[in-house]
């Protein structure tokens, strides 16, 4: 596995990486990733072999080619995993004369962006060439790369996209402790997100929309969990809004718990920069259904395909105001609809499971 997204940094693409590699067995995984603070406790409490390069960012220039092609070769490899194809699948070649019989790449929605710039569009397309699979995580997403790729390429492609863990996500596992932590009665009305505190995710909407949404349902709380580059925006924006809980940062243990003190999970996620920075997929969404919330989803690239619009929660047009307004009102304000999408949702999300998402991970590696 080769890859800049992993722990100790946080965010969806490294949320999947670790997620797939600890489901395989250690013993036949070495993961060459970057340095990052606080590396090395996780690395020494984790039983799979982990390689820091020296780089705190890999880039496919020859130094750290050689480093890579090293380590392939020290620790007898003959297969190989991208975290993210994009710029890292440019070192396939040098690996493919060493003698990976087989080289998968991950996509996310940040290849959306190499797809659509020239420069970038070719280096995508090589990467595509050289690699036995790309993946894709939703059908948007695909759809959106495949053009800057061949046909051979194309026919290639593959569908992974991430899961959830039922036994960290699910109802009842730790959310009174949270809503008591934060002073929040047992039956006040919450609407939670946990997501990473950057512009096209929209907790700056959630907060923007409150004051209407406290019009309609006078006990709803909000609670924002996260930390991020708009935190201290959101936390100023929210100063004056005493029934809105902003927490920052939590441990990766807690979050099932803070998801869990919601009754409805929203992250009105929009596109940014000209259709450039998209939400791919959402493991949050995935995350909260499995918790039994229903789900308010922004209408941004490949969002919508983690609901069942209508069933298990709402696809909202997330510049709309009226529409995010309305659909947390609907949810907040009928404790019952509520409770049956929610229900709906954790049937869904008990189809997306990492276990599912690393076997099919395994299967590609091995080949046809």
């Amino acid at each position: 596995m080769i890859t800049n997204d992993f722990p100790t940094r946080r965010g969806g693409i490294e949320t999947f990486v670790w997620s797939l590699v600890e489901r395989f067995p250690a013993d036949e995984v070495v993961v060459y990733t970057a340095s990052m603070p606080g590396d090395r406790a996780f690395d020494d409490s984790v039983p799979v072999t982990v390689l820091r390069d020296p780089d705190r960012m890999l880039l496919p220039r020859p130094a750290v080619a050689k480093r890579v092609q090293g380590a392939f070769v020290e620790h007898g490899c003959d297969r190989v995993l991208f975290g993210a194809s994009a710029p890292l699948g440019l070192l396939a070649p040098g690996l493919r004369r060493l003698g990976a019989e087989r080289i998968v790449a991950l996509t996310h929605g940040h290849e959306v962006w190499w797809a659509r710039t020239p420069g970038a569009r070719h280096a995508l397309r090589r990467i595509g060439e050289h690699c036995d699979v790309l993946t894709y995580v939703s059908d948007w997403c695909r759809d959106q790369i495949a053009p800057a790729l061949t046909e051979t390429a194309v026919a290639r492609m593959r569908p992974l996209s991430p899961g959830v863990d039922p036994e960290r996500f699910r109802p009842d596992c730790g959310g009174d402790l949270v809503r008591s932590m934060l002073g929040i009665s047992g039956t006040d009305p919450v609407v939670v997100c946990t997501a990473r505190m950057v512009a096209r995710k929209g907790q700056d909407t959630l907060v923007r929309v409150w004051p209407r949404v406290l019009a309609q349902v006078p006990s709803a709380r909000l609670l924002l969990v996260g930390g991020g580059p708009r935190l201290a925006a959101i936390t100023e924006a929210a100063a004056s809004l005493p029934s809105v809980h902003v927490v920052g940062s939590r441990p990766w243990a807690e979050i099932p718990a803070y998801t869990d003190a919601g009754d409805v999970f929203a992250m009105p996620c929009r596109t940014r920069l000209g259709g450039l920075e998209p939400e791919a997929y959402g493991i949050v969404f995935l995350e909260a259904a499995a918790c039994g919330l229903p789900v308010v989803v922004g209408a941004s690239g490949g969002a919508p395909e983690t609901v069942m619009d209508g069933e298990s929660g709402y696809v909202v047009d997330p510049t709309d105001d009226d529409a995010v307004c309305s659909a947390l009102v609907d949810l907040l304000s009928d404790p019952a609809l509520s409770r049956r999408m929610g229900q709906v949702g954790r049937d869904w999300a008990g189809r997306h499971s990492w276990d599912a998402a690393a076997a099919e991970a395994r299967r590609l590696l091995a080949g046809p």
